[in-house]
């Protein structure tokens, strides 16, 4: 049965959770969320949230300042003011709606720093649980808002557009529910490209669906070339999950060292001013660079001259999930390695989060807003989040009453198989790790996108009305636009480290 709301959003993260409680209650509002409203990356955050939160204009300027410098001045000097300036007001209204952060003993607000920041700015909840935190406590807030209504365990298969007009979606509930839901406005909230690579510190339900849908409906799409490594995801070589746990930079801020396998600190070879402190493109290209050098698969952070007490508190989730695998920080070197963490490109939107298709917006990991350039600043991501999250609501505020509703119709429903989808998943992620990862070559580039073009070819010719088909479909599209764009980038900037 097709439904009609004013306002459609795809994605549960938090992104979508604030866009949607910032959106007028008058507002009808209909939220969807592939698995359920729990999964999203937005809950695995560790770091925190960058903000300058005093507001002084020394402090924005530096935020400002650190933020171009991380994204190699490619990004929008515009869409960075906004964030930056505006940045202390989302936090001060997230506290409002309830999310604590961490305070001291005095009850001030606890700042830690992070790679790429000139300055401790870096708000924190639940030690190094700040995602999970913040998403839940939006969460239980959407739940008890009336005017919006919520489907689990529903997939966007494609947005509808008539005349050049976003109109609504086609989804899939379930395994054979296909219908329509017609919206004035529609809200693009899908997170990140995770699964298009071999490993990744995201949630796995990450399969690139904005970008696929974007794509699909003409949006523009770009940047997708800078993607984003952390440095440290913890190595286990016993794990045989695509998802890796992943190692905060805040340890780092906190005083941890990189050595490499023969127990050398190596940072300074490569950034001898801000060391293990670096932008994440600079610390993933230099542990890249030992571990060739020294025919190894992983480096090691060194958290022994901190006390195994402070750690435990300051990091319990890091704490408790590595002491379950024999490894006591302040104590125990870590296994690291870089893997799959950010998308800094996306779907393409203005400073109020609107894309190049009328009716259509963007926000979160799925959106390039210009914030990041070539390579995002540490903790930039869950303020941007609010930010153009709370900008998409005030635009859709004042224009989607005046919107008509227009019911397009759906495609006819394909049949539906039980096709095994793992293999080709698996493809991809190989060639994207080995060809598209942290270092590319020409001829690697154009080995993969030869593959995905067969890839996607072939999917076209056998439709398939499950959510597995369209989210392999999603990945082998947000693979070949990353490949595409990292051929068409000839020089290396940020994150795109071009090798012949």
């Amino acid at each position: 049965m097709d439904h009609k709301t004013d306002v459609l959003i795809i994605g549960s993260g938090l992104a979508g959770l604030v866009t949607a409680l910032f959106i007028d209650p008058s507002l009808h509002v209909v939220l969807i969320a592939k698995e359920t409203l729990a999964n999203s990356n937005s809950m695995l955050a560790q770091g925190g949230i960058a903000v300058e939160l005093a507001g002084e204009p020394e402090g924005r300027t530096s935020h400002f300042n650190d933020t171009l410098k991380a994204g190699a001045f490619l990004n929008d000097p515009e869409a960075v003011r906004l964030l930056v300036d505006n940045g202390g007001i989302a936090i001060k209204k997230l506290m409002e709606l309830g999310v604590e952060f961490d305070r001291d003993a005095e009850n001030q607000i606890l700042f830690t720093k992070e790679g790429g920041h000139s300055r401790r700015r870096i708000v924190h909840a639940g030690g190094d649980a700040s995602g999970f935190h913040t998403t839940k406590t939006l969460l239980d807030l959407v739940l008890e808002r009336t005017n919006i209504d919520i489907f689990e365990h529903t997939m966007a298969l494609d947005l509808l557009i008539d005349l050049g007009v976003c109109r609504g979606a086609a989804l899939l509930r379930g395994e054979n529910d296909y219908f329509a839901i017609y919206a004035r406005k529609t809200i693009l909230a899908t997170g990140g490209i995770g699964s298009v690579y071999g490993s990744t510190t995201n949630d796995l339900s990450a399969t690139g669906d904005g970008i696929g849908l974007g794509s699909r409906a003409g949006a523009q799409i770009k940047n997708m070339e800078f993607v984003q490594f952390h440095p440290t995801a913890f190595f286990n070589e016993e794990s045989k999950s695509r998802q890796r746990f992943l190692i905060s930079e805040a340890v780092r801020g906190e005083g941890a060292k990189l050595l490499n396998v023969e127990k050398v600190r190596f940072m300074p070879k490569y950034d001898a001013e801000l060391l293990e402190l670096a932008p994440r493109d600079v610390v993933s290209q230099a542990i890249y660079r030992e571990m060739y050098d020294t025919w190894t698969d992983h480096v090691y952070l060194d958290t022994t001259q901190l006390d195994p007490k402070f750690l435990e508190k300051r990091f319990p989730t890091i704490f408790a999930t590595l002491k379950s695998h024999g490894i006591v920080m302040g104590i125990d070197m870590i296994p690291v390695s870089p893997c799959e963490h950010f998308s800094c490109g996306g779907v393409s939107t203005d400073l109020h989060a609107r894309t190049s298709i009328p009716n259509l917006y963007a926000v979160g990991e799925c959106a390039s807003t210009g914030v990041h350039g070539a390579n995002r600043l540490a903790s930039n991501s869950l303020l941007e989040c609010m930010v153009f999250g709370i900008e998409a609501a005030i635009d859709v505020n004042t224009a989607a009453k005046a919107e008509p509703i227009v019911e397009t119709g759906i495609p006819a429903p394909v049949p539906s198989y039980s096709y095994n989808y793992k293999p080709i998943r698996k493809k991809i992620g190989d060639y994207m790790d080995e060809h598209v990862g942290i270092v590319r070559r020409t001829d690697g580039l154009q080995f993969t996108l030869h593959m995905l073009d067969t890839v996607i070819q072939n999917l076209r010719k056998y439709p398939n009305l499950t959510k597995y088909y369209y989210e392999t479909l999603n990945l082998a599209t947000t693979a070949k636009i990353i490949t595409e764009q990292a051929l068409a980038r000839k020089d290396s900037i940020g994150c795109h480290l071009r090798i012949k």
